[in-house]
């Protein structure tokens, strides 16, 4: 019995020996890592520390650069130096421009349509012989074509030759209606460099003028001069090449709806035939 007890004395103490030396094992691990995780901090604290008067000092130059720069800014200090009349007029071209441009553009896609889909409307109704309903198809379609074809096929009746004559005269006055304020845009396209070359000699004229007021060829006083002078030269030719990119589209619309008008018109007389022989 004795020796029994002897066994599980020698064996609760082995026991709690490793289990004491594990636990210790444990707490160096524990604490070493305490360590390690400090010393990063700690390192960082003198690194984080060098790193603020850096981003102070790069917070204090964000809003002088945001200040600083800019293209609308630098085209806003150079349109002040132009001088305020032949600035603003060449800025009023631009907007005048630009406006009768965007209503040219919209009107033109306004008048576009689908005249392939028409056109085989009309020639189901015209083989029904039911002409209320090719007009009604001309009336219920947005745009220049319809319009011809409704004014062609109104004079149905009357003959192949008066539907033909009524299709080009209607033709014409479409025409001149999408052809509406072109005048007037190649007139600013014209008047802005007109106006900046204007400015140009004005700005040399007062140049000159300070030259013989000081009695004495000044460097600073010529280059200056001369950049303000030239600056109204250099928006009117911006502002023509902008309007006149817009022009170019604007006649290529304009050419293209003219000729698919041509084509459905042709399209259309030989319809008016067709019916009237099978009348």
């Amino acid at each position: 019995m004795k020796k029994v007890f002897a066994v599980l004395a020698i064996l609760g103490l082995f026991t709690f020996g490793i289990s004491s030396n594990v636990l210790a094992q444990e707490g160096e691990v524990a604490q070493e890592e305490t360590v390690q995780n400090e010393a990063p901090a700690q390192e960082a604290a003198p690194a984080e520390v060098a790193q603020a008067p850096a981003q102070a000092a790069q917070a204090e130059a964000t809003p002088v650069a945001e200040e600083d720069g800019g293209m609308y800014k630098a085209l806003k200090i150079k349109f002040i130096e132009g001088g305020a009349g032949f600035m603003a007029s060449i800025a009023l071209c631009l907007i005048f421009g630009l406006a009768l441009c965007i209503e040219r553009i919209i009107y033109l896609s306004l008048a576009s349509t689908n005249s392939k889909k028409m056109l085989q409307d009309i020639e189901d109704a015209l083989n029904e012989k039911d002409t209320e309903k090719a007009k009604e198809i001309c009336r219920n379609t947005r745009g220049p074509i319809a319009s011809i074809f409704y004014q062609g096929i109104s004079r149905i009746d009357e003959g192949a030759d008066v539907v033909e004559k009524t299709v080009v005269s209607y033709g014409g006055v479409q025409t001149g209606l999408l052809e509406k304020n072109i005048t007037w845009i190649a007139l600013f396209i014209a008047l802005a460099p007109m106006l900046g070359f204007m400015g140009t000699v004005i700005g040399m004229i007062q140049a000159f003028d300070k030259i013989q007021q000081v009695g004495d060829i000044s460097a600073t006083i010529v280059a200056g001069g001369i950049k303000v002078a030239l600056l109204t030269t250099v928006f009117g030719l911006i502002v023509a090449m902008v309007l006149q990119i817009f022009l170019n589209f604007i006649l290529t619309r304009i050419e293209a709806l003219t000729s698919e008008m041509e084509d459905t018109s042709i399209s259309l007389t030989d319809m008016v035939v067709k019916y009237q022989a099978q009348k």
